[in-house]
């Protein structure tokens, strides 16, 4: 009878230590210091209407830039998509619908309303 419970007992913590392991072997979502194709695996479906392709004289691409501001968003470094966008050129570029700026504040509001926490059942901030 004793046998019986001790095994009921390792059974039971068993399977209870179970979800824990597993939440701990899921990878957080990379923060703005993480390698580019980390960032644009993760936020790169926000900034499909990004370009790319270098601009002469600036750093990077509007995509990469996109993404990274994404991270930040993500991460909590920055708190509202207007301010994370804030390095994204604001010029139109042929043949690109919207500017820079404008399609990473468009992709970054879909990351806030995907992100949302859930309070109640409802979503929101």
């Amino acid at each position: 009878m004793k046998f019986h419970k001790l095994a009921m007992l390792t059974a039971t913590m068993a399977f209870g230590a179970v979800p824990t392991m597993a939440l701990a072997a899921t990878p957080s979502t990379p923060g703005p210091h993480a390698s580019l194709p980390a960032k644009a695996k993760a936020y790169g479906k926000y900034c499909q209407g990004q370009s790319k392709t270098h601009v002469a004289g600036t750093p990077g691409t509007p995509f990469s830039k996109c993404v990274t501001d994404m991270a930040e968003l993500a991460n909590g470094s920055v708190k509202n998509s207007r301010t994370a966008c804030k390095d994204e050129s604001k010029k139109h570029v042929a043949g690109q619908h919207g500017t820079p700026f404008s399609l990473c504040v468009s992709g970054a509001a879909k990351l806030l309303k995907n992100n949302a926490p859930v309070h109640n059942g409802v979503k929101g901030p």
